[in-house]
């Protein structure tokens, strides 16, 4: 809190209700929260800096080069995670992480061209490291729906061709199974069904010892039951464990990935804070155009000089104000 600024002052000026307002400009939550903590500015520097970062986002509406996107996803319980020793994350998160990279990136390059209209944006995005190491890292193993790229791993690539060779083996012995149950005469009209997400067919009550498999149920009826035929529930024993030893390699790549960014860690937090500074000074600037506000001059004297000039939360209650023109008759 400022030296010079009473708590009882602020409550009277009812700064918060500003913030609150400021805030709905927000394109974030922690943005939200960063504006809502706001206290006055009692460094002459650091205040001019803010002011002259409100003003250049302020002069971007009405340019050809408007500030870029600068959304983003709360990463911060996924970046505490991945800072944890042998830990990992999942694919979403490092999609997440990597979009926040370049975010960042695109603001710093473009910061960076047009330096000369935005020169304390650019003074700030130059604190900031330049890397696409992240993003390049996590989109080589992971694809944009996130999956784990198939070329992820030698081991990661054979799995999946052999879980797609028995799929292929569950379908044609189940198709031989069907054809002949179905030339035997031992379906019921519906052929086949759905249980547990496996395809069974559908044996009258009175054949199903004559189907060789594995009895997963019956109808309400009781005059059908649901048989797996014998050749497919082996190769769907075969499917699960390739299918058990494919989460397990993906977690041992997962795991290597976030080996991977870990050092990266404490970046990804200036990411984040860096983000969500040009949203509170968006916010900033957003509620100052809505405003008609102008950049005040400061000097060193103790003199205030206010020209046609509102509080805000009044101005807000003049502008929404409705007026009522009655005519005489």
């Amino acid at each position: 809190m400022s030296k010079n600024i009473s708590e009882k002052t602020l409550q009277d000026l009812e700064f918060s209700t500003v913030l609150q307002h400021v805030s709905e400009y927000c394109i974030s939550g922690l943005g939200k929260e960063k504006v809502l903590e706001i206290t006055p500015i009692d460094k002459k520097q650091l205040l001019f800096k803010e002011l002259r970062l409100v003003d250049e986002y302020l002069t971007s509406f009405e340019s050809d080069n408007r500030i870029p996107n600068h959304g983003f996803d709360n990463i911060t319980e996924s970046v505490k995670r991945l800072a944890i020793e042998n830990s990992f994350i999942e694919t979403d998160a490092f999609l997440k992480i990597a979009t926040t990279s370049l975010t960042v990136n695109e603001l710093i390059k473009f910061f960076k061209k047009f330096k000369i209209q935005f020169p304390t944006f650019f003074e700030i995005s130059q604190e900031i490291e330049f890397t696409t190491l992240i993003d390049d890292e996590i989109k080589k193993i992971i694809d944009i729906s996130g999956e784990v790229k198939n070329n992820a791993s030698i081991v990661l690539k054979q799995l999946r061709k052999d879980i797609n060779n028995v799929r292929g083996k569950i379908g044609a012995s189940f198709t031989s199974a069907l054809s002949k149950a179905i030339g035997a005469g031992y379906l019921d009209d519906i052929k086949e069904t759905v249980v547990d997400n496996q395809r069974v067919l559908a044996v009258s009550a009175m054949h199903r010892r004559k189907v060789a498999g594995s009895l997963l149920g019956s109808s309400k009826s009781g005059n059908i039951v649901y048989i797996a035929p014998q050749a497919t529930l082996s190769y769907s024993r075969e499917y699960q464990n390739l299918i058990y030893e494919e989460k397990q390699e993906i977690v041992k790549i997962l795991r290597a990935l976030a080996e991977t960014i870990r050092p990266s860690v404490f970046l990804i937090k200036e990411y984040i804070n860096f983000l969500i500074h040009i949203d509170c000074v968006g916010a900033k600037a957003k509620y100052a155009q809505e405003m008609n506000a102008i950049l005040p001059k400061i000097s060193n004297k103790k003199k205030i000089f206010f020209k046609n000039a509102y509080h805000p939360i009044l101005w807000k209650k003049i502008k929404n104000k409705k007026y009522i023109q009655f005519h005489k008759v």
